[in-house]
């Protein structure tokens, strides 16, 4: 069994799946429930956010009918940064004249490269290899088996605060369960909506939740730059209410039930101009709110998102241009016209990043609001696949190595015994 948390500012969604015979992840179970102990992806509140978990995994045990006592968990908010770096070394070239490229060179120049200074109370959470180079010939995706002298790696490694990682275990711990890893939240709604041409062409994903908007690029295939802005969709909410006078719950069902920041979806079947009623506060009257209006306080916080975003990549300068445009995922993603205005602001092609289609996963959560969740349950597969292999190669390497006196004892012992 592999379970996806998702721990987010307004919401914590989990993802039960299991393997079929051929390692494949068939999803069986999700779960959502609400969260009020985090802010901008640091834990504020143990205990609220503790309770938030153990709701979630219980929804989600309720519809795959199985116990999670494990748990790949998602990380992510500002505190989440990103690095390039680079590693040299030397093919230990065990057959001197071919110098093959194996398992033991890729680890020391992964191991190589991420040898950075790093403030005390910062942890290197994720190491992505972007690419190889051997012997001066760039672009080299797997060097395994390849012959030459000089290996160099280029990766992308990612540190997060200390503390908060710390913080956010304890509250799965005392939740009652095993965290099997920390994975950024990005990087998992990327596994479950990006397809591999997008990653080839250039694409960039922006993660839209409650308290953080968090983007990522991958260009040639490889992740080459994320960051996190300090907003999220939960503040249109926010606007909503004061301008209102309602309370942030009735105004964060105004956005979900009524929510527009594009005019010209206005008045089409979908959705129809109008007014939306909603009770008022301490008894008052109903409070009627047009929907022309609900646009006008949605549309200008959207778009401050998108440029906050936009100002971020324009400082970049990536391997090639975002050939594939953006996708759109997270909750915020939901609101109706977020690509429109996207699309407008950013001048490229949009989409909403939907979850792929997969075995077992219903029509009803392919939402961009469970991308995360399901993404942290496909990573979580795709590592403990991984790792098996890596198990494998040990074994094998063990007997090639020079394990046979050791198996050839194993046999005597067996021809004695039997």
């Amino acid at each position: 069994m592999i379970v996806g948390l998702d721990i987010g500012t307004s919401k914590t969604c989990v993802a039960v799946g299991e393997r079929d015979e051929q390692g494949n992840l068939q999803i069986t179970g999700m779960g959502l429930s609400p969260s009020t102990g985090i802010r901008k992806g640091v834990v504020v509140n143990i205990e609220a956010t503790l309770n938030s978990i153990a709701a979630a995994v219980e929804a989600a045990e309720f519809m795959c009918g199985a116990d999670v006592h494990n748990c790949w968990t998602g990380i992510g908010g500002t505190h989440v940064d990103g690095i390039n770096s680079r590693g040299v070394v030397t093919v230990s070239g065990k057959n001197r004249e071919t110098r093959e490229i194996d398992q033991d060179d890729l680890g020391r120049v992964l191991q190589l490269a991420q040898e950075i200074s790093i403030p005390l109370d910062r942890q290197i959470l994720e190491v992505i290899p972007q690419s190889y180079i051997v012997d001066g010939q760039k672009g080299i995706r797997n060097p395994l088996d390849m012959l030459g002298v000089r290996l160099e790696a280029e990766v992308h490694i990612i540190t997060c605060s200390s503390t908060s990682a710390q913080n956010l275990i304890k509250c799965v711990n005392r939740a009652g369960f095993h965290v099997e890893d920390l994975v950024l939240q990005s990087l998992a709604a990327g596994r479950s909506v990006l397809t591999e041409e997008e990653k080839e062409m250039g694409v960039a994903l922006i993660d839209m939740g409650g308290g953080t908007t968090e983007l990522l690029v991958y260009s040639d295939g490889a992740l080459c730059f994320i960051a996190s802005i300090p907003v999220g969709s939960e503040l249109i909410s926010r606007d909503i209410s004061a301008i209102k006078s309602i309370s942030f719950d009735s105004a964060e069902k105004v956005k979900i039930e009524a929510g527009c920041c594009w005019e010209g979806l206005l008045g089409n079947d979908e959705i129809r101009d109008g007014e939306v009623i909603i009770s008022g506060l301490g008894g008052r009257p109903t409070v009627p709110i047009p929907r022309t209006h609900i646009l006008k306080i949605a549309r200008p916080r959207v778009e401050e998102i998108y440029r906050m975003v936009k100002e971020k990549l324009d400082k970049q300068i990536f391997p090639r241009p975002i050939g594939a445009g953006l996708v759109l995922t997270g909750g915020g993603a939901s609101l109706p016209g977020a690509a429109e205005l996207a699309s407008y602001i950013f001048d490229m092609p949009v989409r909403v990043g939907n979850p792929l289609p997969m075995p077992g996963l219903a029509e009803e959560y392919r939402g961009p609001m469970y991308a995360t969740a399901i993404g942290l349950a496909l990573e979580g597969n795709d590592r403990r696949n991984y790792r098996s292999e890596e198990r494998g190669r040990d074994i094998l390497g063990n007997i090639k190595g020079g394990s046979r006196w050791g198996l050839g004892k194993m046999f005597d012992w067996l021809k004695d015994v039997f």
